[in-house]
């Protein structure tokens, strides 16, 4: 009887302990993710621990003071007409991608577009593989069934709003024939654009061996998103899509708290955190953020709003008319022409500027000393176009040329010979 008595002494305190510890206590004691919940507190702890970065390990546009740490393992901001770093951190440490390898999904998907092999009423079969992802609870979808046609655009509002794992899997399906086969596309393409940091396993994200990225990277891949499709816009903006009756807000839920925001992809995974890579405009000012690695979804929106409002508080763009300051031909020896045309990288220059400085710009030329000998390739760098601020240069781009010079004729390479060594 004692001992009977005693059982039910221990039983009672066990189910107490279960009640006061929640659905994880309740989890654990039925078996379900108690690992996964002690982790995540662990994590949770450790990160209380930690230090914030110290301020003087964060880079700032100009060797500003910087304003803040975040709360995220790595962040990284550029204005993105001028391409200037205007804040950074672990820029280059390498994290798990996620959802953002949605990303290069959607880059290879409108390059298809804008090649004509697709169209955006083009009708894509979804296969068992798609579907399957539809129906696992634990990853995002845009619901699609087996069986169904879907146009492109729809699957393109899937991937970027809804997030859908089965709307990547379909569209890589179609473009490559396998997501093996589009990941290899995914690499090259990253190779591309310069993303050294940077290696794709699948077409969504979901966590495989040898896959990662930097905040560095996504920013760049964020940036040729923007400039090589501007329509981009169209579905990274948007902030709810509805398919097959399923109504879905955006993941990016900076969305609907700033008007400036224009996209453009979340990613999560339980080893990196969460991520949101972000861009944004108000006025001549457009800047690509990435955010990478906070504690929660409403850490990597905060964080990424503090982070963009502090930009467009602090930093304007300015492009004033570089003819002014530069010659818009160089002379070339030993050519088939004289003069070879002669601009600043990327046609119109953007320069970024402390606001209140936009005034006190000074745009100045600086060509090579050393003279231009034929043959000489289109997009030589010859000189350097600077913006300075009381004398001190802020920012640059590169002068190129704007055409191929061959080889000129003998008697005039004889000529010009003779010149180069007076």
């Amino acid at each position: 009887m004692k001992s009977h008595c005693g059982g039910k002494v221990i039983r009672i305190w066990v189910l107490l302990a279960i009640g006061l510890a929640g659905p994880g206590g309740v989890a654990a004691a039925h078996g379900v993710k108690a690992h996964h919940g002690a982790a995540a507190h662990s994590r949770h702890a450790r990160r209380q621990d930690e230090p914030a970065i110290p301020l003087n390990q964060i880079k700032v546009f100009g060797g500003l003071p910087a304003p803040f740490p975040l709360d995220a393992r790595a962040a990284m901001l550029i204005d993105a007409r001028s391409g200037d770093l205007l804040y950074a951190y672990n820029e280059h440490e390498r994290m798990q991608p996620a959802s953002l390898a949605k990303m290069m999904t959607f880059y290879l998907t409108l390059a298809a577009l804008k090649q004509k092999r697709i169209a955006l009423d083009t009708q894509v079969p979804i296969s068992e593989a798609a579907w399957r992802l539809s129906l696992n609870s634990s990853v995002s979808r845009m619901f699609l069934q087996v069986g169904q046609t879907v146009p492109v655009k729809e699957l393109l509002y899937g991937l970027m709003v809804s997030s859908g794992n089965d709307a990547a899997v379909a569209l890589a399906e179609y473009l490559a024939g396998s997501p093996d086969a589009f990941a290899q596309q995914m690499n090259a393409q990253a190779h591309e654009l310069g993303l050294n940091e940077t290696n794709f396993a699948n077409p969504d994200g979901l966590p495989a061996d040898g896959e990662y990225t930097t905040a560095a990277d996504m920013v760049k891949l964020g940036r040729a998103l923007t400039q090589n499709f501007p329509a981009a816009k169209e579905f990274t903006a948007t902030k709810e899509f509805t398919f097959d009756k399923i109504r879905q807000r955006n993941f990016n839920t900076l969305l609907f708290y700033d008007a400036r925001v224009t996209g453009i992809k979340t990613g999560h995974v339980a080893e990196a955190g969460f991520h949101l890579v972000a861009s944004a405009e108000s006025g001549d000012v457009h800047l690509i953020s990435a955010v990478m690695g906070t504690p929660s979804m409403e850490k990597r929106r905060v964080e990424t709003d503090k982070l963009l409002d502090w930009a467009f508080r602090t930093f304007t763009t300015v492009s004033p008319d570089w003819r002014k300051a530069a010659p818009t031909t160089i002379r070339v020896y030993e050519g088939d022409i004289v003069n070879v045309p002669i601009a600043p990288a990327g046609g119109t220059p953007y320069f970024t500027v402390q606001r209140g400085d936009e005034r006190k710009v000074v745009l100045a030329a600086t060509l090579r000393p050393k003279p231009l000998v034929a043959p000489v390739p289109k997009g030589t760098a010859v000189g350097d176009l600077s913006v300075t601020i009381a004398g001190k240069p802020v920012s640059s781009v590169p002068m190129l040329t704007q055409a191929e010079v061959k080889p000129g004729g003998m008697i005039h390479r004889a000529i010009d010979a003779i010149r180069l060594r007076l």
